[in-house]
């Protein structure tokens, strides 16, 4: 273990690679002037505060049990804090590169300590690193994903998305009269019924099949809302999937 690098040197203030410890005590008075490398390094207790950490720390394969943050003199366990999230997530983007464990593990102390939505913050920032090393078609599907359901860590999204959608087909098909398929034949025209026949690509409400657009700009958003539906619903089920397996 080295406390301090030389001044102007290459090498790490911390070197504390593999180490084991019950009590990792790191609250300083200031900022390491270099990198704090702690790959594959055990503790049961983590302390840290404001100027524990430099721009640069190795966290690939650190594994602690608690985390506890030394504030005006006080130590208290990091968990909790309303900035917590935030800045592990920081704390962690400060290693080179991208690895899942300092996510995992990061994750894993909150579920732990009963905080799950605050697990799923860091499981989100996580897929949200990787997705910057995935080539440029991947990339875009895990951006879709991010927006429709948030990588399955936020379904809600997808009912926002419902919403906005149904309220759009509802209030513009509602200002106009479609035209009959058949003449006397099918259900009444009902705007939102039929937007929801639209966005629901499962089974049928037999609104679609029994109305049509003389207008090309109407049908064209008829077409746009099936898409929208087959796009939500395949955003739903990859997201949710992702979620079950990564948990």
């Amino acid at each position: 273990m080295r406390a301090n690098g030389p001044p102007g040197g290459d090498g790490p203030a911390l070197l504390c690679a593999l180490m084991q410890a019950v009590d990792f005590d790191l609250t300083l008075a200031r900022p390491p002037s270099q990198a704090v490398d702690l790959r594959g390094a055990q503790v049961s207790y983590l302390h840290d505060n404001e100027h524990s950490w430099p721009a640069t720390v190795e966290l690939d394969g650190f594994v602690y049990g608690s985390i506890r943050v030394a504030v005006a003199g006080e130590r208290r366990e990091a968990v909790g804090r309303p900035d917590s999230v935030a800045h592990r997530i920081r704390w962690i983007r400060r290693s080179p590169g991208y690895s899942p464990q300092p996510y995992e593990q990061l994750a894993s102390w909150y579920r732990t300590a009963g905080h799950d939505d605050d697990a799923r913050r860091v499981l989100l920032a996580k897929q949200r690193h990787r997705r910057r090393t995935l080539r440029p078609a991947a990339r875009a599907w895990g951006q879709l994903l991010d927006a429709t359901v948030g990588y399955g860590y936020r379904p809600w999204l997808a009912g926002v998305w419902l919403f906005v959608l149904t309220l759009l087909g509802t209030l513009t098909f509602g200002a106009h009269r479609p035209t009959r398929v058949q003449a006397g034949e099918g259900p009444p025209f009902q705007p939102l019924v039929y937007t929801l026949d639209l966005l629901i690509p499962i089974g049928g409400l037999g609104q679609r099949t029994t109305w049509y657009w003389t207008s090309g700009t109407l049908q064209w958003l008829a077409y746009l809302l099936i898409a929208f539906g087959w796009v939500l619903t395949t955003a739903v089920i990859a997201g949710v999937s992702r979620a079950l397996q990564k948990n």
